[in-house]
């Protein structure tokens, strides 16, 4: 089983659902706040990997809804120095495995990766 390094928006219906599926899996899931998390570009940058900068956003953020932000238009510089000054930008929740990093919760993704399966105990 797998230590999980799980940043969310503490309170979120759908993280508080993803931390059950790893935890039943029979992972540990450390959790951290990604809204006070002391970012870096760097390391907000390593876990996005080769995905288009689109698919960094939030589509729920407030800027994203109200059409303020636009994630097509955005360079790859431009939107880590959007999501340091406002993290709700960031899409949820953020996750690492060792040295691997990831974005989102895409159960396939994640199954073939550390595994959901629910175990008993």
């Amino acid at each position: 089983m797998a230590r999980v390094i799980f940043y969310e928006k503490p309170g979120c219906k759908g993280g508080i659902k993803q931390k059950v599926l790893l935890t039943a899996a029979g992972h540990e899931v450390v959790a951290y706040n990604l809204l006070t998390e002391p970012w870096t570009v760097e390391k907000l940058r390593s876990f996005f990997g080769d995905r288009p900068v689109s698919e960094w956003f939030n589509k729920s953020a407030p800027g994203v809804k109200s059409g303020e932000v636009n994630p097509e238009n955005i360079t790859a510089e431009n939107a880590l120095v959007m999501m340091l000054r406002d993290p709700l930008l960031i899409r949820r929740p953020l996750i690492q495995v060792g040295d691997k990093r990831e974005v989102g919760f895409d159960v396939e993704k994640i199954d073939a990766w550390i595994g959901l399966k629910a175990v008993s105990r």
